[in-house]
């Protein structure tokens, strides 16, 4: 099951507060402060890995929390820093802030190890013995440890590949990407066979390779929710090239092939047009399957005509027996290497009022009354 949103909170370690201490030894009764400061909060990051492919460990723990760090000690010691924590999420991974309902992108973990700052630990605070001076020998301040941040996170995978197969349902992508690729997709002679997308590796023969995903079928009102709706839309996205798996077979036998062909592609354009302005001016290959049918392999020459009225170039292939497969895996090779690579989501910067209360702690200067402090009693 691929599970491909997720949303998780994360909360970074405090800081250890600052301590008041004093140089207390034979010998040297007023050995003067030695409070150290606070060690550091730990940090919360998200770590790109390959090897998942699932947000699904997400669903049985949605917190995470970093350790706080010690309080200073005596004799000068800084407390110690609390322990970072790393959360692996696959790949292709967009991360979200939320806040008050509104996502704002501040990371796109697309390279194996890519690691993302998504918790700052708080900072430790100063312990006496910072704060002495000439004028100020045996200083009683300290200040606490600044908080470590908390954010409320929304997880969404976008798979990364640089082909993207779409189409009806039973247009034949998933038999088309196990002669592409060593996928071994599940197939079948009825409509949603593909629940999830599945992933392939094509090797061209200039040597290069190319990643390819299978998207599950789309019908009229994906991106309002119909069928599997838009849930795998986002997946094209990343894709450089799309492959757009036109089956003309009409359910009505009074329906021209030629004429269903134009009207299925349609379809399947203005779903995307309506998902992503973006993904409408993606390039695409258009490729009429089920020529291994007599019918479809007799009005192809039709088929074609429709679409070339429309300015648009028509592969004929059969995924079944392989036919054309492999001259398309060269116009697949050729239109690829004059592509550009693909680049991740443009992140925002984000920028937050500053509220008082939220300022580092350190401003905050606690006193611990001394002896000559306290009144005496009588007076």
């Amino acid at each position: 099951m691929l599970v491909d949103v997720a949303t998780i909170k994360v909360q970074a370690g405090n800081g250890g507060r600052g301590i008041v201490s004093f140089l207390r030894e034979k010998g040297n009764a007023r050995g003067g402060p030695n409070g150290g400061n606070g060690g550091n909060g730990g940090s919360v990051y998200l770590v790109a890995d390959h090897n998942l492919a699932t947000l699904i460990d997400f669903r049985s723990k949605a917190v995470y929390k970093a350790e706080n760090g010690a309080p200073g000690q005596g004799k000068d010691m800084t407390g110690i820093d609390g322990e970072d924590i790393r959360i692996k999420v696959p790949t292709g991974t967009l991360v979200y802030e939320l806040d008050n309902e509104e996502a704002t992108l501040i990371g796109d973990l697309v390279e194996d190890g890519q690691e993302l700052l998504v918790a700052k630990g708080g900072v430790g605070g100063r312990g006496n013995a910072s704060f002495k001076s000439s004028t100020n020998q045996a200083p009683r301040q300290y200040t606490p440890g600044t908080p470590g941040e908390a954010k409320e996170l929304k997880l969404e995978i976008k798979l990364i590949a640089d082909i993207g197969l779409i189409g009806m349902p039973n247009a034949g992508k998933s038999t088309l990407l196990n002669h592409l690729t060593a996928a071994k997709a599940k197939v079948g002679s009825y409509p949603f066979t593909t629940l999830s997308p599945n992933l392939g590796v094509c090797r061209f023969v200039n040597g290069k390779e190319a990643v390819i995903a299978d998207i599950p079928g789309l019908i009229e009102g994906a991106s309002a929710g119909k069928g599997l709706g838009d849930e795998f839309l986002r997946h094209v996205e990343r894709t450089r090239l799309l492959v757009h798996v036109v089956d003309p077979i009409p359910v009505e036998e009074d329906v021209p092939f030629a004429q269903l062909a134009l009207h299925n592609y349609e379809v399947i354009r203005k779903e995307l047009e309506d998902y992503s302005a973006a993904l409408i001016d993606k390039p695409e290959v258009v490729v009429v399957n089920k020529l291994d049918i007599t019918e479809v392999a007799e009005q192809f020459e039709d088929i074609k005509g429709s679409f070339a009225k429309k300015g648009l170039e028509v592969y004929g292939i059969s995924a079944f027996t392989g036919r054309g497969v492999e001259e398309l895996k060269l116009k697949l090779m050729d239109m690829l290497d004059k592509l550009p690579p693909a680049k991740p989501f443009r992140t925002a910067k984000v920028v937050k009022k500053i509220d008082i209360k939220d300022l580092p702690n350190r401003r905050m200067v606690f006193r611990i009354p001394s002896v000559e402090d306290r009144p005496i009693k009588g007076r």
